[in-house]
């Protein structure tokens, strides 16, 4: 008699099995309740659907970016999530560290200095690297590498200084550990980003502070660039983390793409105290993407041809 087990008509692909409902807690109720949670690039995107997981464990929170109007919309959001504490609000660019200084001055007298930093914000756009022109590789890398450090480094010095805990969640990429064509400027910077987790967890874990990194795999949202947002049209599956069956659904190996809260119970386990042993880790929520490979590699074409650009010329 055949085994079923190995007829694979008998069991489907089906996939990882969406995630629990928008509103859920992966810790308990009021995990971060006292807690103040800084996060940059917490206006819009995953950056504010990390914010609203802490700000549904009870946070108080301060979230950062470029833009006001974002933060404004972004701020009233975030205050209405069940469980929310304080929200709180700065336009900082994060490239700039007497401005950095400034927003921890306003926290720490807002809601107190922070006890979490989410480094969220980065930059980024696809381009063969010889079009790389110096103002662009310094557009993304002081953002995503000089940028991330000003925070950490600041946050680090007055905790530091007070002799108090801290934890740290820097958001870098896949392509830090398997290099990145077409995005060789934040790829480098990402490389650097996941340096500092693991640098800086010696440095500073004698004192208290852990930092951690966390990696998104696809995780569509209404705030993606409308450059990405092309390249994805046809294929998105509807941002539940459910899985439409098709598109980029089958593109992945968990045959859906992630939920923007799955990522957000992610970073809270990581800045908790249930995992105050785990730090100099950077752990990548993706469905196992990354990793795919293919027993035939497919015909390679060049990254200038992927772009629609044409020859390279000087």
């Amino acid at each position: 008699m055949e085994n079923p087990s190995r007829n694979p008509a008998q069991h489907p692909a089906r996939g990882l099995p969406a995630p629990p409902a928008l509103g859920a807690a992966a810790l308990p109720p009021g995990t971060y309740e006292g807690q103040v949670v800084l996060v940059t690039g917490g206006g819009s995107g995953l950056g504010k659907a990390i914010a609203a997981e802490f700000a549904r464990l009870g946070a108080d929170l301060v979230i950062a970016s470029r833009r006001a109007g974002q933060l404004k919309a972004a701020r009233e959001e975030l205050a209405a999530v069940p469980g929310a504490g304080r929200v709180t609000a700065a336009v900082c660019d994060i490239r700039d560290p007497e401005r950095v200084a400034e927003v921890f001055d306003a926290a720490q007298a807002a809601v107190g200095l922070p006890d979490v930093l989410v480094n969220n914000a980065a930059a980024n756009f696809p381009s063969p690297a010889e079009d790389l022109t110096p103002g662009a590789w310094r557009a993304v890398v002081d953002i995503t590498l000089t940028g991330t450090w000003f925070m950490t480094r600041e946050f680090g010095r007055r905790h530091l200084a007070a002799g108090t805990p801290g934890s740290i969640v820097n958001i870098g990429a896949s392509y830090a550990w398997t290099g990145g064509p077409g995005f060789a400027h934040s790829a480098a910077a990402k490389a650097g980003v996941k340096n500092l987790v693991e640098t800086l967890a010696v440095e500073w874990g004698p004192y208290g502070i852990q930092i951690n990194g966390l990696v998104p795999g696809l995780f569509p949202h209404p705030d993606l660039p409308e450059s990405i947002t092309a390249e994805l049209a046809g294929g998105a599956g509807d941002g539940t983390g459910g899985g439409t069956g098709g598109g980029l659904d089958a593109r992945q190996p968990a045959l859906r793409v992630g939920a923007p809260r799955e990522l957000g119970w992610a970073a809270t386990f990581l800045a908790s105290p249930y995992a105050r042993f785990v730090t100099g880790h950077t752990l990548v929520v993706d469905g196992a993407n990354w990793q795919r490979r293919t027993v035939v590699n497919p015909e390679l074409i060049p990254l200038r041809t992927q772009l629609g650009r044409g020859p390279f010329t000087p």
